[in-house]
């Protein structure tokens, strides 16, 4: 299958499974900026030579070190539920291959995106050169405790699921600021959560959908008590 039919099939699959849980996710399609990035991206980029063949399939695939490219579907509703607008800053916690932090570099100003495991970091910088996209920042690190440098942020997604929703992207997020963030044990049951804070600081936070992630590494957890 080439570049153009497998695109056309994947963006198919991402509206089927939008209207599927419609009732769950509270909206019977995505944004058409973000359809667009979908589109746009060039998701066969991403993915390891081997699976190839998979690259258009709707559902995560391994990229090695223990970590997946997630499922085309849940990349585009992640996106669409941070409302991403063309000047907003956003910060990325989970680079891994690097096709979700492409489509967020397509809908807003500066992406800033922290991955655990160095080569896949570095990895993921080449690549991002390679296909000109100029407005990504990367980082080698601890997601759990954020990128404060750049703080804060307008919008925040974690593309692996936490034990908790971290404090200190909490404190990163801008008022007036999404996130959007699984949460859960490892394998098990895991909810994908919508982080509001608003203009006061006040923060709401809602459960979305049941997904599956990989766990969010923490490289320097809290002592135990």
């Amino acid at each position: 299958m080439n570049q153009k039919n497998g695109q056309q099939r994947m963006i198919g699959d991402i509206e089927g499974e939008v209207a599927f849980t419609r009732h769950m996710i509270g909206r019977d399609h995505l944004a058409p900026q973000v359809m667009a990035a979908m589109c746009e991206v060039p998701r066969d980029a991403f993915v390891p030579p081997d699976l190839l063949d998979a690259a258009f399939d709707n559902g995560p695939l391994p990229i090695g070190y223990g970590q997946t490219i997630s499922q085309p579907y849940i990349v585009a509703l992640m996106t669409d539920m941070l409302q991403l607008q063309p000047e907003y800053r956003v910060l990325e916690i989970g680079t891994g291959s690097g096709y979700q932090t492409a489509i967020l570099s397509q809908l807003c100003r500066q992406v800033y995106s922290m991955e655990v495991v160095p080569e896949l970091s570095e990895s993921a910088q080449r690549l991002f050169q390679q296909l000109g996209y100029d407005n990504i920042l990367t980082r080698t690190g601890n997601g759990y405790e954020g990128w404060p440098e750049h703080a804060p942020y307008d919008g925040i997604i974690v593309t692996a699921a936490a034990s908790e929703i971290p404090h200190a992207l909490m404190e990163q997020l801008k008022p007036g600021g999404k996130m959007v963030i699984p949460v859960g044990e490892p394998y098990s049951h895991q909810e994908l959560f919508l982080v509001e804070k608003d203009p006061q600081g006040e923060i709401r936070i809602q459960a979305i959908l049941g997904v599956a992630f990989v766990p969010l590494i923490n490289t320097n957890p809290p002592a135990e008590q």
